[in-house]
């Protein structure tokens, strides 16, 4: 299983042994330790491009294969073939990947499981493997992550509000930030409220 993470691709050395790797499978495809010209000149531009990406971070198969098809000289079949290779040799891993990406991005951005749900369905991990990496983020490390951040918010708050009018503004800045978390409601408001009722009662001290 690889071990790199959504935002560290493979080192160098990993890279050129996966070349050499690859390059000697395809020689010795048909069994005659000869490589086919016309159907590794097809793979190896697909097969470098692919390497690039995955030199600048990890990615997902799908997410990989649409970067790559962006080149139309690349025919879908060979850059199956390439991803295929890939897939198998451990570089590509769509549970790994979408594992690093939920605890990376639960842990360091404070997102909600909805938000990272949606953005592993969008680089096209399967259901399975999303539900897999979700589950990493327990309810509890939810409320943990949306109190951390609705404090945060509630710190830039300088003055008790003067009002009603200006209360509700202040919640809903705050709201604000938990919703495009991806927060639910039933999680932002009692936080929100919490957080600022929190920051009131510094202020109002002494």
């Amino acid at each position: 299983m690889s071990t790199a993470r959504p935002n560290q691709g493979p080192d160098p050395e990993t890279i050129d042994k996966l070349r050499r790797a690859l390059e000697a499978a395809h020689a010795h495809a048909d069994g005659s330790g000869i490589i086919d010209p016309v159907a590794e000149a097809q793979r190896a531009p697909v097969r470098n491009k692919a390497l690039r990406l995955l030199d600048q971070r990890a990615r997902s198969r799908e997410e990989l294969r649409r970067r790559i098809a962006e080149n139309p000289e690349f025919e879908p079949q060979i850059i199956d073939e390439v991803l295929g290779s890939l897939e198998s040799s451990g570089l590509i891993d769509d549970h790994t990947f979408a594992t690093e990406w939920v605890r990376q991005r639960a842990a360091r951005r404070g997102k909600s499981r909805r938000v990272l749900d949606k953005e592993l369905r969008d680089k096209g991990v399967a259901e399975h493997h999303r539900a897999s990496a979700l589950e990493q983020v327990s309810d509890d490390d939810e409320v943990d992550m949306a109190q951390g951040l609705a404090e945060k918010k509630a710190r830039t708050i300088k003055n008790p509000p003067a009002d009603r009018a200006e209360h509700q503004k202040n919640l809903r800045r705050v709201l604000g930030v938990l919703a495009r978390r991806g927060f639910a409601q039933h999680i932002a408001m009692p936080v929100a409220t919490s957080a600022l009722n929190q920051r009131y009662a510094e202020l109002e001290q002494p």
